[in-house]
């Protein structure tokens, strides 16, 4: 059975197709104007899905790079803070060595030494308590304010680190244990405080230790710079990790906005192109329909 085509129905099939190409040049007007391939996920479901998971990528990586950063100043300050600790404790040795020569000093020239040392501890207290950010990096994640308190006792847990998570399963300790570097450990029996007390005490012979015995510390004083010295190349390897995962990170997040800048964005000659394409499709069709479907009565009676 043959059905019959009447005027009406090449009118709704010519009506339907200019609908259709009408709506495709609006599209791809659209798409121009925004120079987005997907405006809304119906678009491109699949293309739409891997944006999506591009994007969650994105800000993973995003948020990695912020704790490689703040990672990286916890550990600048931690290594600053070692060295000027190093340098405070190479002038308690000096000072150490000079009130070792008992014969060519009097209580004057040892009082001031020993006044001097007192000046070093406040200097090595000040070091002890350095922070970043108003996080002391020497106490863990305590939250005292400082390490070390006036009365030189510590205020960190030794188990409670602070670390920064890079990757996925990578996280890096960013902080260092003050009870090591500064306080009582397995090789310093004594803090690093209490140590220059016993140097101020000796030369001011208010100690047991006699004066003249003062150049014993020296080997006490050469083991706590080998344990800041210590602790400084431990931070240097641990801020040489984080730097590279920061490098690392930055060519990933370049790389992830190319990927996803080739999902979402389109290209603009193309899109012109395109637009151009569908514009004079969209007006052979106007012409063509126009030449099939007659508007009036008076077009058949020719």
């Amino acid at each position: 059975m043959i059905s019959r085509v009447t005027t009406q129905t090449q009118m709704r099939s010519a009506q339907a197709n200019l609908q259709t190409n009408l709506a495709r040049m609006a599209q791809l007007q659209a798409q121009a104007s925004s120079l987005k391939a997907i405006e809304r996920p119906s678009d491109d479901p699949a293309k739409a899905a891997d944006a999506l998971a591009v994007r969650a990528e994105q800000r993973a990586v995003t948020q990695y790079s912020r704790n490689a950063e703040n990672g990286n100043s916890w550990l600048t300050t931690a290594d600053s803070a070692l060295a000027n600790t190093t340098d405070i404790l190479n002038q308690v040795r000096d000072l150490t060595v000079q009130g070792a020569n008992d014969g060519s000093l009097n209580a004057t020239a040892k009082e001031a030494i020993a006044v001097r040392l007192d000046g070093l501890k406040q200097d090595l207290l000040s070091q002890a308590n350095a922070s970043y950010l108003g996080r002391t990096v020497f106490a863990g994640n305590s939250d005292a304010g400082v390490a070390f308190k006036p009365d030189y006792s510590f205020t960190g847990t030794a188990t409670a680190s602070v670390v920064r998570r890079i990757d996925t399963g990578t996280t890096i300790k960013v902080d260092v244990n003050g009870a090591d570097v500064f306080g009582a450990n397995a090789t310093n029996s004594i803090s690093v405080f209490a140590l220059i007390d016993d140097i101020s005490a000796a030369l001011r012979g208010t100690a047991t230790t006699p004066p003249s015995n003062i150049g014993h510390f020296l080997t006490e004083v050469d083991a706590r710079m080998k344990t800041v010295l210590t602790a400084q190349a431990d931070v240097g390897v641990r801020q040489t990790q984080i730097q590279k995962a920061g490098a690392t990170l930055v060519k990933q997040t370049g790389a992830l906005e190319a990927q996803r800048s080739s999902i979402e964005d389109m290209d603009l000659g193309q899109a012109i192109l395109d637009l151009k394409l569908q514009e004079v499709t969209y007006q052979s069709a106007l012409a063509v329909t126009a030449k099939v479907l007659q508007p009036t009565l008076m077009d058949f009676l020719r």
